[in-house]
């Protein structure tokens, strides 16, 4: 399981010989960076992801208000989704600031990508599926790199061998097709009434979708409980 929320306090304080300094500058800005990433990259590879990273250079003559406290700093986006992340570094005590450093990072490492030409509409077994050495975060809609999360899947459109699988390019299968015959369950508390229905439309699980009640010939809007099941408040 991948790392996605990463914050870290770097436990220091910016001190210059035996008197506080009068300013926070860019070189221990740039250290505290560096150490963050470095953190990222250790906790990243316990999940079987490489990390690169480059700070850049700070203009030597950026100076902030002395922090007083252990500087702080996160990720102000997702790593994940991009390979120029920035970095919040942000100092809490009696002279509060903040600001954004960009940074240059690269997260390599496992993704699922199509083992052959799939088409739309095909739904995805592990024979279809094989995993491949990619740059996760080059993949802006964010790459799956969980086979079971592809697994039954639906494919929205056609792919080529060796496309990176993303949410995109994938739906979960109707859990009802448009004509079936299903359980209509009207549920209020631990109470239920069931009663038969016919969809009239195609509808995945936690999807609403349009029922005509058999009994009633009453059309009633649902949700898909399970295949095959649906639920009206009562």
């Amino acid at each position: 399981m991948r790392i996605t929320n990463f914050a870290i306090i770097l436990l220091f304080t910016v001190t210059a010989g035996p008197a506080m300094a009068s300013t926070t500058t860019s070189e221990q800005i740039q250290s505290s960076a560096e150490q963050f990433l470095e953190a990222f990259s250790e906790a990243q590879a316990n999940e079987g992801f490489t990390v690169s990273h480059d700070t850049g250079q700070l203009d030597a003559r950026l100076s902030l208000a002395t922090c007083d406290t252990p500087l702080s700093v996160s990720f102000s986006g997702d790593p994940w989704r991009t390979t120029q992340p920035s970095l919040l570094v942000s100092c809490e005590g009696e002279r509060p600031w903040r600001m954004f450093l960009p940074v240059s990072v690269t997260i390599t490492g496992e993704a699922m990508v199509a083992a052959r030409p799939l088409g739309r509409g095909e739904r995805l077994t592990k024979a279809a599926i094989r995993s491949d050495n990619v740059v996760v975060n080059s993949i802006r809609r964010g790459a799956i790199t969980n086979v079971d999360q592809l697994v039954g899947m639906e494919m929205r459109r056609g792919v080529n061998a060796g496309t990176v699988f993303t949410p995109d390019l994938v739906l979960a299968p109707a859990a009802i097709e448009r004509g079936d015959h299903v359980i209509i369950s009207a549920r209020s508390g631990n109470f239920s009434v069931n009663s038969r229905g016919k969809a009239l439309a195609s509808a995945g699980i936690g999807e609403q979708v349009l029922v005509e009640n058999l009994s009633s010939s009453r059309t009633v809007r649902a949700r898909v409980t399970a295949p095959g099941h649906v639920e009206i408040p009562m």
